[in-house]
């Protein structure tokens, strides 16, 4: 019985220090949140610049590009964003899932994060980086700039027709939703959301189009990067939260437990006492 009750408050101590595991991991998430809703915040109006400049260019002129030319279906190359590390739930295994439901023979996989490309690598896909494109919480163009070039080359040299981002677009701290965004060709529907200005354009359209559209593709996946970051601090302040409610009733369960093994323990004892100090005085 001493040692049920030992192993019980031993299960207690290490729930309790589980409990303060994620409820401080639930705290650091809260605040990466609003960390992340604030870069999206400042972004977004950036990005509504570049994609009006880009819609000048291409709403009112006879132009032609390839990263603007419709192609016939045929191999894309996914890039999927996914995190470093686990505890946040269905975060990653949502995008993984969705990857794996609409990948064909013959596509590409370009990695943005460790999960997906242990996922990746397991399944044997095709990937585009041979190494694993690290997500740092504080992301910076210079991080995933190399790959999106390597992406972009694949799509010029007429191996991938298509190019889409899978990624958890982030709606609120309860709600993120496994999206596909196309990235090639450019979707310029767009062009028509902007008022349009008159420009004169100095070394003609198509050389400015070779500078400004990768440029709006590598802040489009930047900011897909940015909301998926919400979408994981999220996520995992979410996991975490109820992580903690459980360990929670798990205590309440040990506790109720422990008590009872303790007094049935008293119990005994007691009776032992009283047993032996009933047999001494019949002596």
């Amino acid at each position: 019985m001493a040692a049920s009750i030992k192993a019980i408050k031993g299960k207690i101590q290490a729930t309790k220090k589980t409990s303060q595991i994620t409820k401080a991991m639930n705290m650091v998430s809260a605040s990466k949140l609003k960390g992340a809703e604030r870069a999206i915040a400042n972004y977004i109006p950036y990005m509504k610049k570049i994609e009006s400049i880009v819609a000048n260019l291409v709403g009112d002129n006879d132009v032609s590009h390839p990263l603007l030319e419709q192609r016939p279906i045929g191999s894309t190359c996914y890039i999927i964003v996914t995190s470093e590390r686990g505890l946040a739930g269905p975060f990653n295994s949502n995008i993984c899932k969705l990857l794996d439901k609409t990948i064909k023979e013959g596509d590409y996989v370009a990695s943005l994060g460790t999960k997906g490309y242990i996922h990746a690598s397991k399944k044997k896909y095709s990937l585009v980086n041979k190494n694993i494109v690290l997500l740092r919480d504080d992301v910076r163009f210079e991080d995933v700039n190399e790959i999106i070039l390597d992406v972009l080359k694949l799509y010029l040299e007429g191996k991938v027709n298509q190019v889409k981002v899978i990624y958890n677009h982030y709606i609120n701290t309860l709600t993120q939703i496994s999206s596909i965004k196309q990235m090639l060709p450019i979707d310029t529907s767009f062009k028509d959301e902007h008022q349009k200005s008159l420009y004169d354009f100095e070394g003609g359209v198509g050389s400015i189009l070779d500078e400004v559209l990768p440029l709006y593709i590598e802040n489009l996946v930047y900011g897909l990067i940015l909301d998926s970051k919400a979408s994981e601090h999220a996520a995992r302040m979410t996991a975490m939260s109820s992580a903690t409610d459980n360990a929670s009733e798990l205590i309440s369960k040990l506790e109720l437990i422990y008590n009872r093994a303790r007094q049935a323990s008293i119990t005994l004892e007691l009776t032992d006492i009283i047993g032996g100090a009933s047999a001494a005085s019949s002596n």
